[in-house]
């Protein structure tokens, strides 16, 4: 009797494998995004790379590559969701998506961004290296709004993290550190509604550093922004000035 249920068991569970393997792609690719909605992630994923290693010419094992992206963003597992969109960019880079996985490489990092400016903001560098040249390559694009917006988000980020540092080397009075920051803030970022803090940086490092016509150049600069910091910024160069003299005769 029990070998009888052990052979009954053993002719059902290839029954089942059978049917497993008549699973169409279209039925496979629709089974892995009804887990990914489920958020089933691991069997979502064991899904989609049975589809796309078993099926690699079907249309749905393309869609599946993409899917598992999708499964690892919705996971908010950034790190893989990424590593995912890059596979698929390299693979696939005529895809006619291929918009909106740049669009989802970026987002990944930019979910990953550390909400303190003071922090290590590489992930805001790495989103904004992902939209670069967004607009130009997919002017058509859904996502280019989102990009766009985003994108003006990162770079001022970027440019108040420079400053951040650049108050830091303040404190101790390093002034070629507080230069070499905000100028990098200047070139890089002219359109950043922080220029004139920077600025204002760089015209007092400026002063303090002998650099006259910098300073100068810095307070002629910041009056076309902020007129009352200009004259701020004057006077302070005029009494570094004054000191600096005193100090040296």
């Amino acid at each position: 009797m029990l070998r009888l249920f052990i052979v009954l068991s053993f002719m059902m569970s290839c029954s089942n494998a059978g049917k497993r393997k008549r699973i169409s792609p279209k039925a496979q690719y629709e089974l892995g995004l009804k887990y990914m909605r489920r958020g089933m992630t691991s069997k979502a994923v064991d899904q989609f790379n049975n589809l796309r290693n078993y099926h690699r010419d079907d249309p749905h094992a393309v869609r599946a590559e993409l899917a598992i992206g999708d499964v690892y963003f919705k996971k908010r597992d950034w790190v893989l969701a990424r590593m995912a969109y890059e596979d698929f960019s390299r693979m696939h880079p005529r895809h006619p998506d291929l918009d909106y996985v740049k669009y989802r490489i970026g987002m990944a990092s930019y979910k990953s961004v550390a909400v303190r400016v003071g922090r290590d903001q590489t992930h805001t560098q790495f989103a904004l290296d992902s939209w670069k040249g967004f607009a130009s390559r997919f002017p058509e694009s859904k996502h280019l709004a989102e990009v766009e917006r985003l994108s003006r988000v990162c770079r001022e980020r970027l440019a108040m993290k420079e400053i951040f540092i650049a108050r830091f080397y303040k404190r101790r009075e390093a002034w070629g550190a507080v230069i070499g920051r905000t100028d990098g803030v200047l070139y890089n970022y002219q359109d950043s509604e922080h220029l004139p803090k920077a600025l204002s940086l760089f015209g007092e490092a400026s002063a303090w550093e002998g650099k006259e016509d910098e300073a100068a150049s810095a307070v002629l600069r910041l009056k076309q922004d902020d007129p009352k910091a200009a004259a701020k910024l004057e006077k302070q160069v005029d009494k570094i000035k004054a000191k600096l003299e005193k100090r040296n005769r």
